[in-house]
């Protein structure tokens, strides 16, 4: 379980694409000062098993469905990824409950500034997911819990604080961009009570 509160961001060593998976490899340090052989660390909002621990970087294998379903796949060596360990029990919820079970991605729109480094996201969502959001409820993108702002048609609006946009891979991205999308789990659980054969 994590919390949507990016600790670090992550440079991609390499890729390496196997006949089913890949194995991703990312130079990091924060995320490491506890870390061990097959801990849970978020990449990109996509929770993944450590298999290999080093002094400034870890490895991890990704399943076909993680390729499938989140943007790893096309990460290349020099790529920044937004990096979060583990939530601890004993600690605040700063963000808000987050799985790492990533639900898709969506095609980054426009990321435009609004003046002393505040900046406006939008997100184009997959139609199977737009049922999900709420105006002022939360979504996690690449990892980043953020609190939808406005919703137009599948189109995810959120506003970007200097801090968020400073410490995130957020810098780094142009429209066209695959962003990870993890909607609140509460709205699925809702969905199956309301809707039990779906």
């Amino acid at each position: 379980m994590f919390t949507g509160i990016v600790e670090e961001v992550g440079e991609v060593r390499r890729l390496e694409p196997h006949a089913a998976g890949a194995r991703l490899e990312i130079a990091c340090n924060q995320v490491l000062s506890d870390a061990s052989t097959g801990v849970s660390i978020a990449v990109n909002g996509v929770c993944l098993t450590a298999v290999e621990v080093g002094l400034d970087y870890f490895s991890a294998d990704l399943a076909p469905e993680t390729l499938n379903r989140s943007n790893l796949g096309s990460l290349a060596p020099g790529s920044l990824v937004n990096l979060e360990r583990p939530l601890a029990l004993s600690e605040r919820l700063s963000g808000h409950l987050v799985q790492g079970h990533v639900d898709g991605t969506a095609e980054l729109v426009s990321l435009e500034t609004l003046g002393d480094g505040n900046w406006w996201l939008r997100v184009r969502i997959p139609a199977e997911l737009d049922r999900y959001l709420i105006h002022k409820g939360s979504v996690t993108l690449d990892g980043i819990s953020l609190t939808v702002a406005a919703l137009d048609q599948r189109i995810v609006s959120v506003a970007i604080i200097p801090h968020t946009y400073e410490v995130t891979n957020l810098r780094g991205r142009r429209p066209g961009d695959r962003i990870n999308v993890e909607v609140d789990m509460i709205a699925r659980y809702v969905e199956k009570l309301l809707h039990p054969e779906a």
